[in-house]
């Protein structure tokens, strides 16, 4: 049945029939279709602004993992990295130093990590910046421990080669750890006495009377006997520049030219001479300048020993003599 069409004329105010040519009937079939496109193509957006795929939904879960992983590694390389700085520094200020070789280089320890060139791949990968960032750093790390382990080969080397002389540097506690309490570090103290302030040579350990006191280091006994306030004394001779001093002794277990070995036993804690208490006064000297003490325990004591040793040195300020 064939559609009948009507439209309004205006003249004679009545609905008359109307009958459309082929060409507005083409023209209205293309206005629907077009109309029909863009609803649905709106509808489709929509959908896809509201609705996730279940691709997509995978894909986001995968990336949300990927990123926790990514934030996972990043946190173990940072403290990583904060590990071997704390090693570099220990390495170029301490072992370097006791065995006198010059700190590694920047360009011995950062060689090749300037090379842009090596990155530029990575630019082409999605997360690029991230990703570029992190393989930045594992370079650093990697480059790092490289430059670390040839740096001890040379320590293992040097400590061969200066095995003799490492055995005549002052490098052990004179008292046992658990034996003393530290009463006094180096530098300017007040003093117990007069009063007054004045430079504190050495350590002063707190100790019970007789408590052993041992050589820190290979020497012979170069003065054994009593030194004014320092009382009952003994003076090390180590060779190497290096002499070591122990004040207020109890007992003098050693005699002037005997040989003494680390470790070796050679007198007792006492409160002799310029004493306010049993305690051991211990001195290092290096052309006979007065040295920190605390610089020459990296023999016998643990991180956390030696760590303890730094802050009751240095909060340390009852002089005893």
């Amino acid at each position: 049945m064939k559609r009948v069409f009507y439209t309004y004329n205006s003249e004679t105010d009545n609905f008359e029939r109307f009958f459309p040519t082929g060409g507005a009937r083409l023209w209205k079939a293309i206005k629907f279709i077009l109309l029909s496109m863009v609803m649905g193509l709106l509808i489709f957006l929509a959908y896809l602004h509201l609705f996730e795929s279940p691709t997509e939904k995978a894909l986001r879960k995968e990336n949300s993992q990927l990123r926790s992983r990514y934030n996972v590694l990043s946190r173990r390389l940072d403290n990583s990295l904060g590990v071997m700085e704390d090693i570099k520094n220990r390495d170029d200020n301490f072992y370097r130093v006791m065995l006198q070789l010059d700190p590694m280089s920047l360009g011995q320890r950062y060689a090749g990590l300037d090379n842009e060139k090596r990155y530029k791949e990575i630019q082409k990968l999605a997360d690029a910046e991230l990703v570029k960032q992190l393989t930045q750093r594992l370079d650093l790390f990697e480059r790092q421990l490289y430059a670390q382990s040839i740096s001890f080969d040379q320590l293992r080397k040097s400590v061969k080669e200066q095995k003799e002389k490492l055995a005549h540097i002052p490098s052990v506690m004179p008292i046992d750890v658990k034996d003393y309490t530290m009463s006094s570090g180096y530098g300017y103290r007040s003093d117990p006495i007069y009063g007054s302030t004045k430079f504190h040579a050495g350590l002063d350990f707190a100790a019970p009377l007789g408590t052993p006191v041992f050589a820190t280091a290979d020497g012979v006994v170069s003065e054994a006997g009593w030194k004014g306030g320092y009382g009952n004394c003994i003076d090390l001779e180590h060779g190497y520049n290096y002499t070591t001093r122990y004040g207020h002794l109890s007992e003098i277990l050693v005699s002037p030219g005997k040989a003494v070995k680390r470790g070796e036993l050679i007198g007792k804690v006492g409160s002799t001479g310029k004493s306010t208490g049993p305690h051991l006064h211990y001195e290092v000297r290096f052309k006979d300048e007065p040295q920190n003490p605390v610089n020459y325990y990296f023999m016998d004591l643990s991180p956390e020993e030696y760590s303890e040793m730094i802050r009751l040195a240095e909060n340390a300020g009852r002089v005893m003599d």
